[in-house]
């Protein structure tokens, strides 16, 4: 995993075909350690945010603008999981700014639809059910890194804003839904 502070030289380097890969600095892993499961995760949640940001009509530039954020931010929190403890930290980690800009953005964007009464189904829109996908990515990342860090402990900051992740794709799935004008469906507990 690239740490920001490298370049590629190529796609492939027959390292890893015993099982392990590497981390900044050198050290090996376990293909399916907790480290790499967590900063695999964030990958595929990327790789999600870009397909919503695809899918988002041109009108929701704002709600493609976070996405994009936090697509970068992203790569911070995988160049961070990608050091091996006690290692040289990354140059760049998540910090204090980045859990505080995303709380703000969960209160803008949970101001920008209907209060909700009830747990809401994950669907509406193509962009908005995109969207709560991602959500249950980034929940999944958060189980991941407290697995992680039971056995290696993490930095408060990475753990907040990872936690903060899934309420804000929450926030943006129903805020999407809202100016695309599709009502959310509350669960039917009679079926």
């Amino acid at each position: 995993m690239a740490t920001g502070d490298e370049s590629i030289p190529r796609l492939y380097t027959r390292t890893g075909d015993r099982g392990t890969t590497g981390l900044a600095g050198g050290a090996r892993v376990e293909k399916d350690s907790a480290r790499i499961r967590v900063y695999g995760t964030f990958d595929e949640l990327g790789s999600q945010l870009g397909l919503v940001s695809a899918e988002l009509p041109t009108e929701l530039s704002d709600v493609r603008a976070t996405l994009l954020r936090l697509e970068h931010e992203l790569y911070i929190a995988q160049s961070e999981l990608a050091v091996a403890p006690g290692a040289k930290p990354p140059a760049h980690r998540i910090e204090r700014r980045h859990v505080e800009r995303i709380e703000a953005e969960i209160d803008r964007y949970d101001a920008a639809h209907p209060e909700l009464r009830s747990f809401v189904l994950p669907r509406g829109a193509r962009p908005a059910a995109q969207i709560h996908v991602a959500r249950t990515i980034a929940r999944r990342a958060e189980r991941e890194l407290w697995t992680l860090h039971r056995a290696e402990p993490q930095r408060a900051e990475l753990l907040e804003w990872t936690n903060r992740l899934s309420d804000l794709l929450f926030a943006l799935a129903l805020a999407v839904n809202h100016a695309l004008g599709v009502r959310e469906v509350p669960p039917d507990y009679s079926t």
